[in-house]
């Protein structure tokens, strides 16, 4: 019998309806059913799925081979059992919920065979919610490294794996864990492979999200996954020695697996259990956390690592709670430097470096929006001079250097329509404020209130407000949301110019000045007006 170019394997525990559509994605295959071995191993189900693989299995005899077995509480025993039975030159995990592209399995066995890859990795795309990170996938690229890529932030063992490479390293799911079994298995391949390859000219896996979020990654609970990535991350500290490489795969089990463990959550678990969760989150950190991956991380998940690390459990729920309340902590500019005034910042009695605090190399427009907000807005009319006075609180203390607060023609740019504004590019020159901007401190202290008169001429314009901050060399350009202040009402100007302005908020909440007239000319009449009255626009808002 030819040996097959790839096995298929199937770890399968109740997954109907799910189940039929993976299977009919893999029976259908463009490599050809004569190149290909499925090996789905069921784990003991209680719905149809048993009963939906024998039925493949009759269909395509000698391509789907099923193996029954008493259920064994996750994916690795039944993968484990797959591996003993596979034949192929290659192998290849499947969600028994998921499904393939219709050519994956043979676009990754080409390209494995061209460039004598040991493990390809072809992109992978969520259905119903599902995330799947995608950074991996901007481009083909036949070689890349686990240590200066985005392959530790997919280490699912949806790859193809070369079988010769897993049988001489004898690689093996760890059956004693419920989430998270894959990485311990991937990791080390790769960290064993001569060459990795990644395809991302073609969606080759659906990772599905079912209806009932059943998935088993979504049920385990904060100690179960704790456990789980202390066993992964001590896997990896034993295949790869401390230093950048280490650094580069851990990094992704504290961005990600234990920073999930202190998110909105946590402070509704029971105290022992938070407790405990600290305690095992700051042996990992004690042992793996070094100042290159704090540094490399964000300040909030860096912060909360650290308060873990302390055994700061109140603060820690404090931070959350106050995040999830009002946002982003306010900021503070000190020498050149930014700080996020997370609790714990500066408190003696922890004594946290305020390095763990400072914004360093990360842009922070959604933090600034959080607590960018009008304190006040009046209009000043003398005659057919009009103006808007305007106070806006930004959440920065001490040197606020250039923050200033503009008018800016029509809608927010494209890139500032996303939630906390866009960074204006460094050495940018901004237009100057008619009026100029002010500033003094808020009465909590915890930011920054500017004051600002602009005038405003009789011309059609609808004009968002904006602030401007400098925060650690970058100026921030931020909507100015009125977050429930009054706004004055309409007025118009005196005299005989038919003009009025109106304050109002647009669809997302930022405050909107805009100036119309209150009659319009008859078509073609003032065409020489309009011309003056779009120049005067022009240089308010440059």
């Amino acid at each position: 019998m030819t040996r097959p170019d790839v096995t298929v394997v199937v770890a399968v525990y109740n997954t109907m309806p799910y189940l039929t559509e993976c299977l009919n994605s893999l029976v259908k295959q463009s490599i050809g059913r004569d190149r290909l071995e499925i090996v789905a191993v069921d784990d003991g189900s209680t719905d149809d799925s048993g009963r939906e693989l024998d039925r493949f299995a009759e269909r395509y005899p000698g391509v789907v081979k099923v193996i029954h077995q008493a259920n064994s509480g996750g994916p690795a025993a039944p993968s484990n059992r797959a591996l003993e039975v596979a034949t192929g030159r290659y192998v290849y995990f499947v969600g028994s919920d998921d499904r393939l592209g219709r050519e994956a399995l043979e676009r990754m066995v080409k390209c494995a065979d061209e460039h004598g890859s040991d493990v390809v990795v072809g992109k992978m795309v969520g259905t119903n919610g599902r995330y799947v990170h995608q950074a991996l996938y901007q481009r083909n690229d036949p070689d890349v490294s686990l240590y200066d890529s985005a392959l530790p932030f997919t280490l699912a063992n949806t790859k193809l794996f070369r079988r010769d490479l897993v049988e001489q390293h004898k690689l093996r799911f760890p059956e004693d864990m419920p989430v998270g079994s894959d990485q311990p298995f991937t990791i080390e391949a790769c960290v064993r492979a001569r060459k990795i390859s990644v395809l991302a000219d073609y969606t080759y896996y659906y990772a599905v999200k079912r209806g009932d979020a059943s998935n088993i990654t979504y049920r385990a609970d904060h100690l179960s996954r704790l456990r789980c990535t202390a066993q992964i991350m001590e896997h990896t500290a034993r295949l790869i020695e401390a230093g950048p490489k280490r650094d580069a795969v851990l990094k992704r089990h504290f961005t990600w697996e234990l920073a999930k463990l202190v998110q909105g959550d946590f402070p509704s678990l029971d105290r022992a259990t938070r407790v405990e969760v600290c305690a095992g989150i700051a042996e990992l950190a004690d042992a793996y956390f070094t100042d290159a991956l704090r540094d490399s991380m964000d300040v909030r998940r860096r912060v909360r690592i650290a308060l873990a690390q302390r055994g700061a459990v109140d603060l820690l729920v404090r931070a959350i709670e106050d995040e999830a309340e009002h946002g982003a902590p306010p900021m503070l500019l000190e020498d050149g430097r930014a700080y996020l005034r997370y609790p714990g910042f500066r408190d003696p009695a922890l004594g946290l470096p305020d390095r763990l605090f400072e914004v360093v190399g990360e842009a922070v427009p959604a933090q600034l929006a959080d607590g960018t907000r009008l304190v006040s807005a009046a209009w000043e009319q003398d005659g057919d001079d009009m103006a808007v006075s305007l106070a806006v609180r930004v959440p920065v203390t001490g040197e606020t250097g250039t923050a200033t607060v503009r008018l800016a023609d029509g809608a927010l740019p494209k890139s500032a329509d996303k939630p906390g504004g866009r960074r204006v590019p460094v050495g940018t020159e901004l237009p100057p404020l008619a009026g100029g901007t002010s500033q003094e401190a808020a009465a909590d202290g915890t930011g920054t209130v500017l004051l600002t008169r602009v005038p405003l001429p009789p011309i059609r314009a609808r004009l968002g407000v904006r602030a401007y901050l400098d925060v650690a060399g970058s100026t921030y350009e931020i909507p100015v949301k009125t977050q429930g202040a009054p706004l004055p009402l309409a007025r118009r100007w005196r005299e005989k110019v038919p003009y009025r302005l109106s304050a109002t908020a647009d669809a997302k909440g930022r405050l909107v000045i805009t100036t119309a007239p209150l009659w319009e000319p008859p078509p073609g009449a003032s065409l020489r007006l309009r011309r003056v009255l779009s120049r005067v626009k022009r240089k308010l808002t440059r």
